[in-house]
């Protein structure tokens, strides 16, 4: 016995001192299997990037929802205490009450709860502990999970998990894009940009997940003194677009009204400020909800990527070539009606012409018969130089996805001559924005763009849009006498374009009709009032543009005694005279206010100050306890009117002023030079104040400002004649 017990623990002596020496068991590493079950890895996810309007306000986030679960393993109704299932115990009534809420087959449902999956040390075929149903049990939405978990379904549950968010609805839609919750090839999902700015920037929006990794024992609790090595997330890039979010609503509110009133075939407008080329409000119709994909039938870009023939709207640049080369007579007379090229003769509109008229007349009634005998003059190799500067026939390089170039028609003669009045070449309607902007701004034409920078998740701007200018096809003052000819089209009598005028705004510009292509193949053209596409290309004010718009209606359904000018129409004008109010472009009619220079105040004593600026008609603000200035808004040399805002910052503790009225922009100085915890809820100007009027904080307590849109949309500006350039930075 003694040899034999001898021998036994010999044996597990030599076999301990092995283990010791080499780690390994059966072919086993003791070592990774101790970390196989003791060390874990938590996924720590990256949010992707939002997409933000210039002034910060939110297009796209992502935002939380849920992710639907069955617990059907009955192994999981054993823990219960009060006896109640926690499994999935009827599949086939479960299945039939989830199909209600998720987009899934209820026939789909009842097969994923009721699947086997085989065990991988067995080989056997066993019931899972969970499952899930994919892309439709996934960005579940509060409501929906309430609805979900009202029905007591055992067995099913609920994880927080993420989704795409795009709060304004059908806004800027076939410009911003969408995405969606594609399942990886490892079985994880990610958020895919599948359209628009959301697929062309995906890689920028999308960030890059990080890890957590810690020891547990077999409970998976945190191992006492256990390191935690953690890889923090990097979320995606935020993206600035140049859209206005107002002037966007404006636009987007307008085209659907008239888009119902005369069930057009399609719409399409764009907005730009010429002086940067940047693209203000973009949209289109038929459009769709991002959210849902509702009313998603065409997938591309209408300003980019879609070709059309320009109509009248081009006269504006052949008119622009004549002036700039000499040759525009604008008292001289020319025979309308009818024009001859060889074989083939245009006419004009009403297909008889107005008789012996002047050149003036003729851009003021569109006639096709006066850019003929204008290109004469011009040449018709002048003539297509002109058009290569304006940018037509090439991408205008906006930084968006499979911009398309339309082409300049120069096969035979009539081309030319077609060309002139917007007939038989294509162009897209970013390239008419972009050739606009030279006549807008004194003959430098502007590079139209869409992003403003891209901000990482750190706050750095990885890339920063800067106005690029693509050339000076005209003169100043060639650009100056085509807005003073296309103002007469407005206000001439025999004016195509008067119903485009805006009351106290002097605008320019010039309507458009242009034939349709037959969709049959045959090479011919639709006809029939209801069959053409009718636009305006406009700027306002003619004599300082601020903006610049073009609107187009394919295919309106017109009653009788309508024309095609009315649905364009009712877009560009409300559109234009609302962004012009609410950009504080002041109507000619208004009568001009005294203004009153600032001065330098810092190092100087505040309350000194605050009483000079009382007595000139200024509201003082001061921030902080008094004494020395060490900053001041507006700054010295700018001109503001009566009744403005001046803040003055001082050292020491800060007295929250009463906000009642404030506008958001005055709301938003005072936050940045105060650098109080101001969280603002809403739009317009504030209602109420969570702190009241008169007490000292310190910049750690949070003050909640309720803003509320006024009656009145639009108010008289509390300071006119300040650029939002001259904002304080933080």
């Amino acid at each position: 016995m003694l040899f034999i017990y001898g021998g036994l623990f010999f044996a597990l002596f030599v076999k301990i001192v092995h283990i010791q020496a080499t780690g390994v068991v059966n072919g086993q590493v003791l070592e990774a299997r101790a970390a196989a079950l003791y060390e874990k890895e938590a996924v720590l996810t990256a949010e992707r990037g939002k997409i933000l309007d210039r002034s910060g306000n939110i297009i796209a986030e992502d935002t939380l929802s849920y992710r639907l679960i069955a617990v059907v393993d009955p192994k999981a109704s054993k823990d219960s205490k009060k006896g109640e299932p926690r499994h999935v115990t009827d599949p086939q009534t479960t299945a039939k009450i989830l199909a209600k809420y998720i987009q899934m087959d209820e026939a789909d449902i009842y097969k994923n709860l009721t699947k086997k999956i085989t065990d991988s040390k067995t080989g056997e075929l066993k019931q899972p502990y969970q499952v899930e149903f994919g892309v439709a049990g996934r960005s579940i939405s509060h409501e929906v999970k309430t609805a979900i978990e009202a029905e007591k379904l055992p067995g099913i549950v609920f994880s927080s998990d993420s989704k795409r968010y795009y709060p304004n609805g059908p806004f800027a839609s076939h410009l911003v894009g969408f995405a969606l919750k594609e399942e990886q090839d490892d079985k994880t999902f990610k958020t895919v940009g599948k359209m628009g700015l959301e697929l062309f920037y995906n890689e920028q929006l999308t960030g890059v997940n990080g890890s957590m990794q810690y020891k547990s024992d077999a409970f998976h609790y945190l191992l006492p003194n256990s390191e935690q090595m953690v890889t923090p997330a990097k979320h995606g890039s935020d993206i600035y677009l140049t859209i206005d979010k107002s002037i966007q609503n404006f636009l987007e509110e307008t085209m659907t009204e008239v888009f119902k009133e005369y069930e057009a075939e399609s719409m399409i407008a764009v907005i730009a400020d010429p002086d940067t080329g940047e693209i203000l409000a973009m949209s289109q119709r038929p459009t769709f909800n991002p959210e849902n994909r509702i009313g998603l039938e065409d997938w591309l870009n209408t300003s980019t990527q879609k070709i059309l023939e320009p109509g009248s709207t081009m006269k504006i640049f052949t008119l622009a070539s004549a002036i700039d080369t000499g040759n525009w007579h604008p008292n001289a007379f020319f025979q309308s009606g009818s024009y001859t090229v060889f074989d083939r003769t245009i006419r004009d509109h009403n297909y008889v012409g107005w008789g012996p008229i002047t050149y003036l007349e003729g851009i003021q009634r569109s006639s096709n018969t006066a850019m003929a005998y204008m290109l004469e003059d011009i040449g018709n190799d002048t003539f297509v130089e002109y058009l290569d500067k304006f940018g037509f026939g090439k991408p205008t390089g906006i930084d968006l996805p499979g911009e398309v170039s339309g082409k300049i028609k120069t096969d035979w003669a009539i081309d030319y001559v077609t060309t002139s009045y917007g007939q038989g070449s294509t162009v897209t309607p970013i390239q008419l924005i972009q050739a606009m902007t030279a006549i807008a701004n004194d003959g430098k034409m502007m590079q139209p763009y869409v992003i403003e920078k891209v901000v990482d998740s750190e706050g750095k701007i990885v890339q920063n849009h800067e106005p690029t200018v693509k050339g000076n096809p005209i003169s100043e003052e060639t650009a100056k006498q085509v807005r003073e000819v296309l103002a007469s089209t407005l206000t001439s009598e025999v004016g195509t374009a008067k119903k485009f005028a805006i009351d106290g705004y002097e605008v320019a510009g010039k309507t458009g009709t242009a034939y349709i292509a037959d969709t049959d193949g045959s090479g011919q053209y639709l006809t029939g009032q209801n069959n053409y596409l009718y636009s305006f290309l406009g700027l306002a004010p003619a004599d300082d543009p601020q903006l610049i718009m073009y609107v187009a209606v394919k295919r309106p359904q017109l009653e009788a005694g309508e024309y095609g000018s009315d649905p364009v129409s009712k877009v560009f004008t409300s559109v234009m005279e609302n962004s012009l109010k609410y950009l504080n472009i002041n109507p000619e009619n208004v009568a001009k206010v005294d203004t009153i220079k600032m001065g330098d105040y810092v190092s100087k004593n505040a309350y000194d100050i605050e009483q000079s600026l009382i007595e000139s008609g200024l509201n003082p603000i001061i921030i902080g306890d008094g004494g020395k200035i060490v900053e001041q808004y507006p700054s010295e040399g700018l001109e503001v009117t009566k009744g403005s805002l001046v803040y003055l910052k001082t050292d020491g503790a800060i007295t929250i002023p009463d906000f009642t009225n404030w506008s958001l922009r005055n709301v938003l100085i005072y936050k940045t030079m105060s650098g109080l915890n101001i969280e603002i809820a809403g739009e317009g100007y504030v209602e109420s104040q969570s702190v009241s009027k008169g007490l000292t904080v310190n910049d750690s307590s949070l003050i909640v400002l309720n803003l509320k849109t006024p009656e009145e949309t639009f108010l008289p500006p509390i300071e006119e004649n300040l650029e939002v350039d001259d904002l304080p930075q933080d």
